[in-house]
């Protein structure tokens, strides 16, 4: 853990950390001013075999110290910081060094000074530049140690010694806070070999690293990795470690690094996203395009987290028009600003109204001439729709059929339902609504279309629980984790498919591609996650432990409070 020093320590240390570029410059000069007359001396030493040093030689020494200290702080020497000591200050140190011997060995000619032994000259000069290298190392490295202490230092482990691995040592390794104690790698070519200092160890040896090192962090510095993969990572890290408070943490992905230099604030937590075991599906473009693209697009139940996805990833598609639709006001209003400060461009309507106001609806699509509909807003809270089911079924069955007739009387092409897999066989009413309006849909699209009529082109997209939705479970989770627990799930073998709120908003503007009229659109998820591992999980990578009757100590306890009815 973390250890702390006496504070006069902390607050002097603090002070000359945090003090003027010219405090500490002057302080590297004061140095600089005591090392290079010894530096000097010792060379006239090691040339003369003993200290008796004649006197126009100690005469001419205030003219050679002199001008060693200019030429330094003519190439930038000083100009350097200390904590980023690389290899650019080197090179630095390395032109001070020779255009130092080289005046000395032009300076007997202008007769300022008697004839030095060139021994002593070459010898000056290779002390010198070994003193500037060596004492900002160890100025460096002490401050470091100091600051660390001073601070409460966090011991991390890098898993990934690439060059992101590389890049976010070397930040690190300039802020007092972080102490890194190595690398881990999976590559066999990287394992038991130093960079930057630290020791490359393999990926089997991640459980004993947790104990012997005491880590407090894991961070992965693999953008280019799988989230697969990076999920395996995890699951070993947690499995091993079950009794240790660690910290996962991540790097952005690999489009995101290539904005500039990796930096410290880059590293962001594990999202719960990344660990359900399948990496995102990427849409078709062609699909994704077909309905969207100059056309005059509107959203109902825009200002949900599913419906603000929607309009957010429809505006990439370009439509001309982009219609948001919802009874929030606040909601309405905090979606329509953020998009149009996204999209300055981009012609975006805001409507207040209600899907049950069907007269409306059709005034305000004849009014814009919309061509595609994506029909989001619902009630989809199960527990509340189903205190309330006439409210439910009200809502989201009636002001589907309504939004449903308004697009057809108003001559819109597509029209698409954003439904959910409890319509699947439902076992509540929010499920049931749900397949009402699927039946509504289908009705209508069976319909004939009469001769002076648009056809409308209905269909549905259904799919699973969407990760950080309003109806999500980890929004819950994450609120009782930040009030100490309990977390609550209902079974130990509740199952559920997931997917992310870019996923399901990209799968619902495809469907409206591929409809021919009447289809139930389904996503292939992966693998059902169990709710109490999900919970594990985010106990684990928020550095927590589970409480149990076998770790009693732990910090946060799962409690089962059984289905609902």
């Amino acid at each position: 853990m973390p250890t702390q020093t006496d504070p006069c320590q902390r607050n002097w240390l603090q002070r000359l950390h945090q003090g003027p570029r010219r405090v500490k410059q002057l302080i590297l000069l004061c140095i600089d001013s005591i090392a290079l007359p010894i530096i000097v001396l010792f060379a006239f030493y090691l040339r003369i075999g003993e200290w008796h040093i004649q006197s126009h030689e100690l005469i001419d020494l205030p003219l050679i110290v002199g001008s060693g200290l200019l030429i330094a702080y003519g190439v930038r020497v000083y100009s350097a910081v200390v904590r980023a000591f690389d290899e650019h200050f080197i090179q630095s140190a390395m032109l001070a060094s020779v255009l130092w011997i080289m005046f000395l060995w032009a300076l007997p000619s202008t007769g300022l000074i008697q004839t030095i032994p060139r021994s002593v000259m070459l010898m000056s000069s290779f002390f010198w530049l070994m003193h500037l290298w060596l004492s900002r190392a160890l100025i460096r490295a002490v401050i470091t140690e100091l600051l660390q202490r001073s601070q409460g230092q966090t011991r991390v482990l890098i898993y990934g010694a690439g060059s992101a691995g590389r890049q976010l040592a070397s930040a690190m390794s300039s802020m007092g806070e972080y102490r890194v104690l190595g690398f881990v790698d999976d590559d066999p070519d990287l394992q038991a070999i130093r960079l930057h200092g630290l020791l490359v160890w393999p990926g089997s040896r991640i459980g004993p690293l947790l104990r012997q090192q005491r880590v407090d962090e894991v961070i992965l510095a693999m953008p280019v990795v799988g989230r697969a993969r990076r999920r395996e990572i995890v699951d070993s890290i947690t499995m091993v470690a079950k009794t240790l408070k660690v910290r996962v943490r991540m790097l952005p992905g690999i489009e995101q690094m290539v904005q500039g230099e990796l930096k410290m604030s880059d590293v962001r937590e594990v999202d719960i996203e990344e660990l359900l075991g399948r990496d995102p599906i990427a849409p078709n473009l062609a699909l994704f395009r077909h309905h969207v693209a100059d056309r005059v697009v509107m959203v109902t139940g825009a200002a949900g987290s599913i419906g603000s996805e929607l309009c957010r990833q429809l505006l990439t598609a370009t439509p001309t028009t982009l219609v948001l639709l919802d009874h929030n006001e606040y909601g309405l209003y905090a979606i329509e600003r953020e998009l149009c400060e996204a999209y300055p461009e981009a012609k975006i309507i805001a409507i207040l109204g209600s899907v049950l106001d069907q007269p409306r609806l059709v005034r305000v699509l004849q009014r814009f001439g919309v061509e595609t509909l994506y029909h989001a807003a619902a009630y989809k809270h199960v527990p509340m729709v189903e205190a309330n089911p006439f409210e439910g079924v009200i809502n989201n069955a009636c002001g589907t059929y309504r939004t449903a007739m308004a697009a057809r009387e108003a001559g819109v092409k597509t029209f698409v339902l954003v439904s959910t897999d409890k319509a699947v066989r439902p076992t509540n009413v929010m499920g049931a609504s749900k397949r009402l309006s699927e039946l509504v849909l289908q009705a209508l699209a069976a319909e004939p279309v009469a001769s002076n009529q648009v056809g409308t082109c209905f269909s549905m997209v259904r799919f699973g629980n969407v990760l950080c939705s309003s109806g999500s479970v980890v929004p819950m989770f994450r609120q009782q984790l930040a009030e100490g627990g309990p977390i609550t799930v209902t079974h130990p073998d509740i199952t559920r498919y997931f997917m992310t709120i870019p996923e399901a908003a990209q799968l619902v503007i495809q469907a409206g591609g591929m409809a021919q009229g009447g289809e139930v659109f389904l996503l292939e998820m992966g693998e059902a996650v169990r709710i109490v591992d999900l919970a594990r999980q985010m106990i684990k990578l928020s550095g927590f432990t589970e409480r149990t009757t076998a770790n009693p100590e732990g910090d946060i306890e799962i409690t089962f409070i059984g289905l609902r009815p």
